[in-house]
């Protein structure tokens, strides 16, 4: 398996090397590469002709981590996003999509290093500002149950939670984390937040913002916030699954408008595989 070390963890990686514009693909709070593939959230699933790498964040799927905290806010996740993109697209531009935590660490990094972003498709943006108070609570009453009560007890709870009406039909699934990370993952959640409104409509890059209805964790609000924010944003609404399964044709447009922006030439040539 493929690893790329950054400090205290080493990320699992894949990549798909098909030419062309090149893609990184995030996922979200507690998910992976192989859990959003389940979830119906892995939307480079649909892509060709483009140079993709997905990546499972540090403490997720398949990377390793360290019980800190720290490690997991959304700045420190950017950090490793850009370390990630310096290797593998040095001299290009790349389009940014995730969900979730995703969207948060794409637009820290985007805060960075803003050159380094052709375009976005942000997916399920998460609470934020006024809304994130509340949320960053129920982290760490989560991560204190896990601590209490242990893993099977948290899933078992989780698994009684009201599901959004677009992820009807979708697997149950669990946390792609080990129990021994998830509360310091949850307590460096509780800790992010998305970067200030100021912050954000300075960010001039082409965005679609793709949400769902009824999901507290993922409110309309934020998205609705983002595109009035963004100067350069659009904003699509799954009410269903067959909505979300549209999602893909969508990222896919998104990269063919970044592509037909981006003058920089494809020079990286490094072969790659799954991770």
């Amino acid at each position: 398996m493929h690893k790329f070390k950054v400090p205290g963890a080493e990320l699992a990686w894949s990549f798909s090397d098909e030419s062309g514009q090149p893609v990184v693909q995030l996922h979200g709070l507690t998910s992976s590469r192989y859990r959003d593939r389940v979830l119906d959230l892995d939307l480079g699933r649909g892509l060709s002709g483009t140079q993709l790498l997905r990546y499972d964040a540090r403490g997720h799927g398949h990377s390793t981590g360290r019980r800190e905290p720290e490690d997991y806010r959304w700045p420190a996740l950017a950090e490793d996003l850009l370390a990630l993109l310096d290797h593998w697209f040095p001299d290009e531009q790349v389009h940014g999509v995730g969900p979730s935590m995703g969207t948060g660490t794409l637009l820290h990094a985007a805060m960075r290093a803003p050159e380094k972003f052709s375009g976005f498709t942000l997916m399920l943006p998460p609470t934020a500002w006024a809304t994130r108070t509340a949320q960053a609570g129920d982290y760490r009453r989560l991560a204190e149950f896990i601590e209490q009560h242990g893993m099977e007890r948290f899933v078992a709870a989780s698994t009684q939670m009201p599901r959004p009406p677009a992820t009807i039909g979708t697997p149950e699934t669990v946390p792609h984390v080990s129990g021994e990370l998830l509360p310091s993952i949850y307590r460096g959640a509780a800790m992010s937040d998305l970067p200030t409104p100021e912050q954000i409509a300075s960010l001039d890059i082409p965005t679609t913002i793709l949400a769902w209805v009824d999901d507290p964790s993922h409110p309309l609000s934020t998205a609705q916030a983002l595109v009035e924010l963004l100067p350069s944003a659009t904003l699509q609404v799954a009410h269903t699954p067959q909505d979300v399964a549209g999602w893909p044709i969508i990222l896919a447009a998104d990269v063919e408008r970044s592509a037909s922006h981006n003058d920089r030439p494809a020079a990286r040539s490094q072969a790659g595989s799954s991770g």
